[in-house]
């Protein structure tokens, strides 16, 4: 395998983790990440540091090289004796396998540091003085077994006083954290940690404690007010990353009504270092906010990015009451960035959003906030004065689209409040700007949501004057309605328009049309949209006969990435090349020749959910094809190849959840062989120009000098 593949790790598809905390390996493997790497067949090491921040996971050397291609880890656990047992799936393959043919091979491998031994380990007999002393043990397999079995016992009525009695004289004597931790895990497990020692932990010197005693705190359902009282008071002294962390965690645990005490002296620290911990923040005051909106814009007015900006979308989308309390406290604010932010959050949700709803306290305000003098302020308030704003204010921004004198992030911020409300001037508008080059791509992409056969005609009419992705762009607008892809294929017709031009995905989305004449045309000019299963079959079979190692040997790198990037990388990426609509493909399993082949051929043997295309069509005839990124009672996003597209539910006529994948039949047919060859040869590499063959068992190209 070449180097630069080994560099990463193998694949992306991992199963089972585990930290190895046994007693018998060498001790530079004590609390590392093993991880089972899948397409790698191989077992990750990975060594778990921190500074003062989150843990990263650094690679280290991978542990285990297996020489068997059918080899598939699956879990692996360390035993009373210190080494490792590790179960082998054993399959030709690692997904995708629906006929269960090896569902009998497994194995189980244990991996041994020196002569086996064998450790007898009857703890169910032990007494409880002697599960106590396991708490010391240093592996701690016995740790665990030893401290579940106090726990049945507490749980079954056994007296354990001896036994608190005795962790707790160890925590308070012993100076090691982990030794305390064990204590208090036990002691926890066995009744002997009670609120009033746990709250008391919030104040130890060490973060650790403090971060098990949250969890302790929260772990019941319901905390009272005495915790949440104690929680509020560690959140606003709190410095360390790891408590913190445990506290934004522990917010949903909390009752609704209490979550924003302890969410607000959090927020006002420091920046924090993780994001992670803001998510976790937001995912415990979402509810609140809807709950209790006064309290959702004071926090709203304080909170750091990107809470303040989350929080502000929330209420915008809540209901008229919340629209107007957050427009007020907006404009009774000296806080640039929390009005900005009050904008922009309202932006982000307007498509679900009925003018008649929004006060018109708020749409006074945003009329005042069109004239700022700061671009954050004026541009997002240009946006929802021409969605929302009336008669008057729509005809006094619309100019500011034409207006060549006006910067084009105001142009284009007027030009999207217009597209958002539907304006029924639109397609001039965008026909003047489209006829006249200017800002092309926006006005093509707005296009989408207007149905005016002559906006059509001006498309078709300046199509060769367009960018290449201007094109692209261009016939996805065409082929959305029906009146469009009759224009587009008679253009083809009269030899005006190349057929070529046309994607697979956007014949794909002719063809979810739905009308029969279309489809026969598209056939006739362009090609059949779907094989056979029986075909597809046969061409997966034929590929791999003609790509044979001698074949693929001879790629040419350069040219396969360049016709990666021309037929993939829209929504693929390798390496560090092309876009993340579809699966990441880097650490795929791409030295199988038969898995790209079957992927690419026939994409739609085995769809993902999140992949699966979904078509939608509009109560104005306007049909989307995509994947579903985003649903609520309000609204839905469709993620589309050149962007996502919002849209209310009230305009949405049909939804359709197709088992295709939104990959596309047919990328290899538009292709001659070389291309093939070299775009095959680019998959399988390791994606340096200037290195030996990529060893596949035999199968894989060479980069050439």
């Amino acid at each position: 395998m070449a180097e630069g593949n080994q560099q990463f790790g193998g694949g992306h598809a991992h199963c089972d983790a585990m930290i190895y905390l046994g007693d018998r390996w060498p001790e530079c493997y004590r609390g590392a990440l093993f991880t089972s790497n899948i397409h790698g067949r191989r077992i990750n090491r990975d060594q778990l540091v921190r500074t003062e921040g989150p843990f990263r996971g650094i690679h280290d050397d991978d542990f285990l090289l297996a020489d068997d291609s059918w080899f598939r880890a699956v879990s692996m656990e360390y035993g009373p004796d210190g080494d490792v047992y590790l179960t082998d799936w054993s399959d030709n393959g690692e997904c995708h396998d629906r006929d269960g043919v090896h569902r009998t091979s497994g194995r189980i491998y244990k991996i041994t540091w020196g002569e086996p031994k064998r450790v007898e380990a009857d703890l169910a007999a032990a007494s409880n003085e002697q599960l106590v002393q396991y708490q010391l043990h240093k592996n701690d397999w016995f740790v665990r077994h030893a401290r579940r079995l106090l726990q049945e016992r507490a749980a079954t009525g056994h007296d354990m006083s001896s036994v608190n009695q005795e962790l707790r004289s160890w925590f308070d004597s012993d100076l090691d954290v982990t030794r305390k931790l064990r204590a208090l895990w036990a002691l926890y497990s066995t009744n002997g940690a009670d609120k009033e020692w746990l709250i008391g932990l919030l104040k130890s010197n060490s973060e650790h404690l403090r971060c098990w005693a949250i969890r302790l705190l929260t772990d019941a359902p319901g905390p009272d007010q005495t915790i949440t009282d104690a929680l509020t008071q560690a959140a606003g002294a709190e410095a360390s990353w790891l408590v913190r962390m445990e506290l934004a965690s522990a917010l949903r645990r909390l009752p609704v009504t209490d979550r924003f005490d302890v969410a607000i002296p959090l927020t006002r620290r420091a920046p924090n270092v993780d994001p992670n911990i803001d998510r976790m923040i937001w995912y415990a005051v979402e509810p609140a906010v809807a709950d209790n909106p006064q309290r959702g814009v004071a926090f709203a007015a304080t909170a750091p990015q990107p809470l303040m900006r989350w929080t502000a979308k929330r209420l915008a989308a809540h209901s008229s009451d919340s629209i107007g309390l957050l427009f007020a406290a907006a404009e009774r604010s000296k806080n640039l960035e929390f009005v900005a932010n009050v904008l922009s959050g309202f932006s982000d949700v307007i498509e679900s959003l009925d003018s008649h709803k929004v006060p018109e306290s708020a749409q006074a305000a945003v009329l005042r906030l069109m004239d700022h003098s700061e671009d954050r302020i004026r541009l997002p308030a240009l946006t929802i004065a021409a969605a929302i704003g009336d008669e008057v204010t729509v005809q006094r921004v619309r100019q500011v689209v034409h207006d060549s004198t006006q910067k084009d992030a105001a142009r284009l911020a007027v030009l999207a409040g217009l597209a958002k409300r539907g304006f029924d001037g639109l397609a001039e508008d965008l026909q003047r700007l489209i006829a006249a080059g200017q800002m092309t791509t926006a006005a093509l992409r707005a296009s989408s949501g207007v149905h005016s056969v002559s906006l059509l005609e001006t498309i078709l009419d300046h199509y060769p004057k367009m960018s290449p992705d201007e094109r692209i762009t261009a016939i996805d607008v065409l082929v959305s309605r029906a009146d469009g892809a009759r224009l587009l294929m008679s253009s083809v017709e009269r030899n005006e328009f190349q057929a070529s031009d046309i994607s697979a995905t956007q014949a794909r989305q002719i063809a979810a049309l739905k009308d029969g004449a279309l489809v026969r045309r598209l056939e006739s000019l362009w090609g059949t949209v779907r094989q056979s299963s029986a075909e597809r079959l046969t061409g997966i079979r034929e590929l791999e006969l003609s790509l044979t190692p001698e074949v693929l040997s001879q790629a040419d790198l350069t040219e396969g990435r360049e016709v990666f990037r021309k037929t993939c990388s829209m929504c693929h990426r390798l390496f560090s090349d092309g876009r993340t609509i579809g699966p990441e493909l880097t650490g795929a399993n791409r030295r199988s020749l038969h898995y790209l082949l079957s992927n690419i051929v026939d994409p739609s043997a085995a769809v993902p959910a999140d992949f699966r295309q979904a078509t939608v069509v509009t109560t104005n005839g306007r049909v989307i094809t995509g994947a579903i990124s985003q649903r609520t009672e309000a609204q839905i996003a469709i993620q589309t190849v050149n962007g996502e597209v919002r849209l209310r539910s009230e305009d949405v006529e049909e939804l359709t959840i197709s088992p295709q994948s939104m990959m596309p039949d047919g990328l290899l047919e538009k292709l001659n062989d070389n291309q093939k060859r070299d775009l095959i040869g680019w998959l399988m590499s390791d994606g340096v120009e200037a290195v030996s063959a990529l060893d596949t068992e035999g199968q894989g190209p060479n980069t050439k000098p």
